[in-house]
């Protein structure tokens, strides 16, 4: 765990290939020393650029995890990334002194990252851990700066003690249920497995051979940097991932509540019409109160009391537009077959009067359809505008009504075998005998009004509306 004290002379300069090949040929003793001087050179120079890299991936992790309270274990990261980094600029011998102390600090962050990285924390492992960085600099002191065995010791109790963390780290990730705990668990084996088996590996070559240690030694101990890199770039990705679910889940509220205040928008906007129709509905009501309380006894006392009967009929006519107008405001829908009722009884009655035959075609079947109190109204006016001009207008003997219901339409066709509308009307029927006032109440009720005529052969109105 401790980074290889390289001697000055083999890192400064490494010796020329001619050179080292002649060496190999005149003494195989001297091959060897030169090739385990190339070995320390090449491990001192990666564990110089480890630890600039680890120095550049702290401050990184530091910046990205920082403003994040759910990432407060990267800061034991941190230390330990520093600590390694303090530790490898103190190898010089006459920092030796340093290296315990950094040795327990970096044990300490290694072992708080393994657990609460995974939300495992005990009081008692906080408080064994801060002790063991006075007991060990203390117990070392007092032997006079001379570690010998005791610093073998506690050598190998730190690394036991990072193994143990690793090993524990590891069994709590261990595969559950779900297929994202699996591939986890699979990321952290591979990364602290071989870190383990470096550090037991150097522990026991350490107890074993110690020549073979001094060898190995520089090379294992690249583990640890090397699996610290490895936790700050899946560290920084984490925090990267997590900002961009963040922000996916962000996107996803903003747009339910999107479409909450559209829906609400919605909502009010149909209790606002409900509330308008509702009013509407009672102006109507009061209106066709006031006239048929009002206006409508009035005139039916000019009809009983005037002694003229022209002035008698006028009111009388104009009670019974009074009538219709209010039964339109009531709002009330009315029965097809009731309606056809109605203006059977008053066409037949009117045409009669007028000498002039009637002749009242019903649909071929019952009906159960019904008509909007406006689409009654507005019918009617046809049926009696229609009924006034065959009177007045046509010289008509006959007129032929007829009704039917076909594909959700009501068709009500008035045809006269009158004198048809004068040439002098002729391509503009809309301007005579009140055409131009029953087309518009047909579009009012999104249906069409239809006038065929010619001098000679009558009138037809075809009037469809929508049911």
């Amino acid at each position: 765990m401790t980074p290889p004290i390289v001697p000055r002379a083999c890192v400064a300069r490494r010796p020329p290939p001619a050179l080292l090949l002649s060496l190999a040929l005149l003494c195989p003793a001297a091959a060897q020393a030169q090739t385990a001087t190339a070995s320390l050179y090449w491990a001192g120079t990666l564990h110089a650029w480890l630890a600039v890299m680890l120095a550049l991936m702290a401050t990184i992790v530091g910046l990205v995890s920082g403003p994040y309270p759910r990432e407060r274990p990267a800061s034991f990261l941190v230390g330990m990334m520093l600590s390694w980094v303090v530790l490898r600029a103190a190898a010089a011998p006459g920092a030796a002194g340093l290296r315990p102390l950094l040795m327990t600090l970096l044990v300490l962050c290694g072992v708080q990252f393994l657990l609460r990285q995974m939300d495992w924390k005990r009081s008692w492992i906080d408080h064994a851990l801060l002790i063991q960085c006075l007991v060990v600099p203390a117990s070392l002191l007092l032997t006079g700066g001379q570690v010998g065995l005791l610093g073998k010791a506690w050598h190998a109790v730190l690394s036991l003690e990072l193994v143990a963390a690793m090993g524990w780290a590891l069994w709590l990730r261990r595969p559950r249920a779900d297929e994202g705990a699996g591939r986890d668990f699979g990321l952290m084996a591979v990364l602290l497995l071989p870190t383990m088996a470096a550090l037991l590996a150097e522990l026991l070559l350490a107890a074993i051979n110690e020549a073979l240690w001094w060898e190995a030694q520089p090379w294992l101990s690249l583990m640890l940097p090397l699996l610290m890199l490895a936790l700050g770039l899946q560290l920084v990705h984490g925090v990267a991932h997590a900002r961009a679910e963040a922000e996916r889940r962000i996107a996803t509220v903003e747009q339910r509540m999107a479409e909450r205040i559209a829906e609400v928008e919605r909502g009010h906007s149909q209790l606002v019409e409900q509330k308008l129709e509702q009013v509407t509905e009672r102006e109507r009501k009061r209106i066709a109160a006031d006239l048929h309380d009002d206006l409508g006894a009035k005139l039916l006392t000019i009809v009983h009391t005037s002694e003229s009967d022209r002035i008698s009929t006028l009111a009388r006519e104009a009670l019974e537009e009074m009538r219709l107008s209010v039964r339109g405001l009531t709002g009330k829908p009315v029965h097809l077959i009731d309606a056809l009722g109605d203006w059977r009884a008053e066409v037949v009655s009117r045409l009669g009067q007028a000498n002039i035959l009637a002749e009242w075609k019903s649909p071929a079947e019952d009906v159960e359809h019904t008509l909007q109190a406006r689409s009654y109204v507005q019918t009617t006016r046809i049926l009696r505008e229609s009924v006034s001009n065959i009177i007045k207008h046509s010289g008509a003997t006959h007129a032929t009504i007829s009704s039917t219901v076909q594909a959700g339409d009501f068709i009500l066709t008035i045809q006269d075998n009158g004198q048809g509308i004068p040439s002098e009307l002729d391509g503009r029927l809309d301007r005579g005998h009140g055409m131009a006032s029953m087309k518009s109440r047909a579009k009012q009720m999104h249906g069409q009004c239809l006038v065929e005529s010619g001098p000679g052969w009558g009138t037809v109105i075809r009037l469809t509306i929508p049911l």
